[in-house]
């Protein structure tokens, strides 16, 4: 019986290390760097990539999805209105119509939403998290990343940077990396230059802000999904989805004007 070569654990070892790692040199200098890979930020690099922008996200869980996942109360359905079917369909996510609204399964959305993602070109980075920004000359010019577990441990490791001509927030609820940026700027483009703070649960008001606070809130840095809402004290939405998927659409418009 022929067996063929032998298993070799160190050369599986090298080839892991060696090709994980030039995907990351090669990711050192982006286009676009997306800090959460919830729908928002996923939706946003498949348009950039699309675009032809170099586009990065770096997720600091071992799985994107954000929120979408669990659906409801963990019953694994969303509901996205009749304005962001295209989007389901651009991504080949099944639906079903119920009166007004659309029904999708949550798992199957976003198993293909990081699958479109990873075919339009944009890598995926898990498991790292940003824990800082770079400005330069009143612009923010990049993230500071390390690994999620370092952070976790409350280990003293130095990080590393990655370079972008645009930061884009889609952190989700807590807007991380704009609190990060109003710490080290001291205003942001809001109405009173500070986080205002996400507002309870109003899901038809809140599909139509989402879309409409994606925008710049700092020269360099961009807003989109639940992160846009929690800065211009915009209302939740729970399970419904559309406005988050049209936010990451939405910022990916925007900045692909300021690349051309």
């Amino acid at each position: 019986m022929n067996l063929g070569k032998m298993i070799s654990e160190t050369k599986i070892t090298r080839v892991i290390v060696e090709n994980a790692v030039k995907d990351f040199l090669d990711s050192l200098e982006l286009d676009v760097a997306i800090v959460g890979g919830g729908p928002s930020g996923l939706v946003a690099a498949r348009y950039l990539a699309d675009g032809k922008a170099k586009v990065a996200i770096f997720e600091r869980k071992l799985s994107v999805g954000g929120g979408m996942w669990g659906g409801g109360m963990l019953f694994p359905r969303i509901v996205v209105e009749e304005n962001a079917v295209q989007i389901l369909e651009e991504f080949g996510i099944k639906y079903k119509k119920d009166g007004d609204q659309f029904i999708a399964n949550s798992i199957e959305s976003v198993a293909k939403l990081a699958s479109m993602v990873i075919d339009s070109g944009a890598r995926i980075f898990n498991g790292i998290s940003v824990e800082d920004v770079m400005i330069r000359r009143d612009k923010i010019t990049g993230v500071v990343v390390n690994w999620t577990a370092v952070e976790i441990a409350g280990l003293h490791v130095d990080p590393l940077a990655i370079s972008s001509k645009f930061v884009i927030d889609a952190t989700g609820h807590d807007a991380e990396i704009c609190k990060v940026a109003q710490k080290k700027v001291g205003k942001l483009n809001t109405p009173s230059g500070q986080i205002e703070g996400e507002r309870s649960m109003w899901a038809e008001k809140s599909e139509r802000l989402v879309v409409e606070n994606t925008k710049e809130v700092y020269p360099g840095l961009f807003v989109a999904g639940m992160a846009a809402n929690a800065v211009f004290a915009a209302p939740r939405m729970g399970p419904i989805f559309g406005g988050m998927l049209l936010s990451g659409k939405r910022a990916a418009e925007l900045i692909l004007e300021r690349l051309i």
